[in-house]
């Protein structure tokens, strides 16, 4: 016998900021109010206490050493950044993607990072001297009088759509009780993953999942973030962070020193932390149907982050590949993310 269980219960963190960018304490259930697919929603739960968080830590390990050496001499301040009933769990990526730890406290993550600190940066890996690819033009076996080996650099690959994908997965399993975010520290380049944008994006709005992001190197460049969002032909996406943030509900801060990468780390997780969580009861069959999400808030001058959106009944489970497509020119994103506010 088959058991079929149909949850119409809907949550939504939510985050207000004032023009400051500073978050907004103090609001009541009646300052807000939430649309469904256009319909006003009746608050059936509203609460502004704090959340255990259930966080999978993402370190990009594709980025030039110099920066990932950076960014590696700032993992004592992540300690200090997660409370006692937190949870977290430790992933990187660069041509693939590695589970470092698994759930466990902030010790077992200091442990995990500690371990990272020796790792170099630039995930290019080593360049190609021999076979067909690898050397010069030839004479019946023999090189041609002029020629020199040519050295052929293997593909970077910068998988960020897989290990999101991953601990997505990973963080679908933890307790309800518990905020469920994804904590990325990356340059934000997408290039040679399995699963789209698209797809990523709808396990991370099914599982209520919001995406947070320290921005650094290019992604930490003023100028540049302007146009990080574009897709360069043959070079996958310049930075897709503000893609998944915006669509979550999360945030992104863009660093560049080691100094402000530090103290990003408690400006994220007391954000993800100290959310307003709104819930309604929808009155709509489950589908597999994407549904707009909009909140607002009744006070002027307020500045409203809520994911855009939810699935009701749960995507098929995609699983990334350990190892990059031979040939492959980066991520396909055939399919068409949801609708944004």
């Amino acid at each position: 016998m088959t058991l079929t269980k149909t949850v119409s219960f809907v949550t939504v963190p939510v985050t207000v900021k004032d023009n400051d960018g500073k978050m907004v304490e103090g609001l009541l259930a009646k300052d807000f109010t939430i649309y469904e697919d256009g319909t006003v929603q009746k608050l059936t739960f509203f609460t502004s206490d704090p959340f255990p968080l259930s966080a999978a830590l993402i370190v990009d390990q594709g980025m030039q050493e110099p920066v990932l050496r950076k960014v590696n001499q700032t993992f004592s301040a992540l300690g200090g950044a997660f409370g006692p009933f937190d949870e977290v769990a430790v992933f990187t990526y660069g041509n693939t993607v590695s589970k470092r730890q698994d759930f466990g406290n902030s010790t077992r993550m200091g442990l995990a990072l500690q371990r990272l600190r020796d790792e170099r940066g630039d995930n290019a890996g080593a360049s190609v001297v021999g076979g067909p690819f690898g050397s010069g033009p030839q004479t019946n076996g023999k090189p041609m009088p002029g020629t020199g080996t040519t050295i052929t650099p293997t593909p970077e690959y910068h998988v960020l759509n897989d290990a999101i994908l991953t601990a997505a997965q990973d963080l679908a399993h933890r307790s309800p009780t518990s905020r469920k975010i994804i904590f990325i520290i990356s340059d934000g380049q997408e290039y040679g993953s399995r699963a789209s944008y698209a797809q990523v994006l709808k396990v991370l709005l099914t599982d209520n999942i919001a995406v947070y992001a320290i921005g650094v190197d290019t992604a930490a460049m003023p100028v540049y973030n302007k146009v990080a969002k574009a897709r360069i032909p043959g070079f996958g996406y310049s930075n897709i962070l503000p893609r998944y943030v915006n669509a979550t509900g999360g945030d992104v801060l863009n660093e560049f020193s080691k100094e402000s990468i530090e103290s990003a780390y408690q400006r994220i997780t007391s954000e993800a932390r100290y959310q307003y969580t709104l819930g309604y009861n929808t009155t709509l069959a489950p589908s597999s149907n994407f549904r707009d999400i909009e909140v607002r808030v009744k006070r002027p001058g307020l500045e409203v982050f809520a994911k855009h959106g939810y699935y009701p009944l749960p995507p098929q489970r995609q699983q990334p590949q350990s190892e990059p497509p031979p040939g492959a020119t980066g991520s396909t994103d055939s399919t068409q993310p949801p609708p944004s506010n």
